[in-house]
């Protein structure tokens, strides 16, 4: 049963009714009256008969409601017979039992949380085929209206990642079911550019020469070898080759699990430098016994966590550096050797990157000198073939 409501910031009166399973509110620009509310409720009476005949034409009454598009889809879906399509949770339960044998076990937590926490409640009972393209962005923006417990909203990285498994399932239906889908031509929200902010050689060596002396070797092997956090709290001494002075990165440690590299370009050697080199066989008289290269006192393998709060943080608010994460110790790696005239292809191996497009995208700006980022070899250029000019002249005039 529907209403004529009123609104409580400018009193003007609404429709307030319920259509397809859903309630639909349409403003309109009469004020709070007996005789308008009246005029409306009768309007309303003649909206439910022709709902109850299955008569009634949402856009014939409110054309300029966003409702009206949505509600045709919906009626198209239907006279194309694609109501017999399963309930979205049915199928999403099927899809994802047949993804999951290709997902590392953090990846398959990671889906299963967004499908029961976000997706699921929005449409886990609707029919496939009757899913609109309205309904998706619609669901989009109140995933970004959330608030998290600090007060601030879900970022684009995070909500894309929400959309993912929708998007990923819709389009599988499609296919299996021979429908458009309704995701078609809906972008991923644009990221904003991230900036590394690598730390410098003098700001390295007075981390390593203050940070506590039970973690100074695992800092000298992070800094100068640009390993990411999960690969070197899983480093395991089968994976060090002191014979061809190289790290074999093979596993990583998600989430206290060991699992193998992510992709073909993770799964790299890096060669040691001789300071890492002497690093590892000084921490091998204290580890070696042990699986892990860097342990606890009961060799179990680091918990990230404890020692960003306990050991990384401190030490940086102790120095009076900008709050950082660990992870910038791999950015530096690469701004060093870029910066040291390290070929960029040595490089992109070292990091695990396939090529080098991704190496100059993000650390050319530290390196100036060996981009030419700065116009000083135009400068040169310049300043060579005036002054060349200029000896001409001279010896011309003599």
């Amino acid at each position: 049963m529907g209403n004529i409501r009123s609104r409580t910031d400018n009193g003007k009166l609404f429709f307030d009714f319920s259509y397809q399973n859903k309630r639909c509110r349409e403003q309109t620009a009469l004020d709070d009256s007996p005789s308008n509310r009246k005029k409306l409720q009768t309007i309303l009476s003649r909206i439910e008969a022709e709902i109850t005949l299955g008569q009634f034409d949402y856009s014939q009454y409110f054309p300029d409601s966003p409702r009206a598009l949505q509600f045709q889809e919906m009626i198209k879906r239907k006279n194309m017979d694609l109501a017999d399509t399963p309930l979205f949770s049915d199928f999403a339960k099927i899809w994802f039992n047949e993804m999951q044998a290709q997902w590392r076990q953090s990846h398959r937590d990671g889906v299963e949380l967004v499908l029961n926490k976000y997706v699921l409640p929005a449409f886990g009972d609707k029919e496939l085929g009757l899913i609109t393209k309205a309904e998706i962005l619609e669901f989009r923006s109140m995933i970004a209206a959330v608030k998290k417990k600090n007060g601030e909203s879900l970022s684009p990285t995070r909500i894309n990642h929400i959309i993912t498994p929708l998007r990923m399932i819709l389009n599988e239906a499609a296919n299996r079911y021979d429908f458009s889908s309704p995701y078609h031509g809906i972008k991923s929200l644009k990221l904003p550019k991230t900036d590394v902010e690598p730390f410098t050689i003098d700001e390295v060596q007075l981390i390593l020469k203050t940070v506590r002396p039970d973690f100074k070797l695992y800092y000298l092997v992070r800094f100068f070898t640009g390993m990411r956090t999960s690969e070197i709290d899983g480093l395991q001494w089968q994976y060090i080759d002191f014979e061809r002075r190289q790290i074999l990165i093979r596993e990583a440690l998600v989430r206290g699990e060991l699992v193998y590299t992510k992709n073909d370009g993770s799964f790299r050697a890096i060669d040691m430098s001789q300071m890492v080199f002497d690093a590892l066989q000084e921490q091998k008289k204290v580890t070696g016994k042990n699986k892990f290269v860097f342990c606890n006192s009961q060799g179990n393998a680091l918990y990230h966590h404890n020692v960003c709060k306990r050991v990384w943080h401190p030490l940086l608010r102790h120095l009076g550096l900008r709050k950082r994460r660990p992870y910038q110790s791999r950015h530096t790696a690469a701004t060093l050797w870029l910066a040291s005239g390290e070929s960029p292809e040595w490089i992109a191996r070292q990091m695990g990157h396939t090529t080098t497009e991704m190496l100059f995208r993000v650390y050319s700006r530290f390196v100036p000198n060996l981009t030419r980022q700065d116009g000083s070899a135009f400068e040169r250029l310049l300043n060579s073939h005036l002054q060349l000019g200029s000896n001409n002249k001279e010896s011309d005039n003599a």
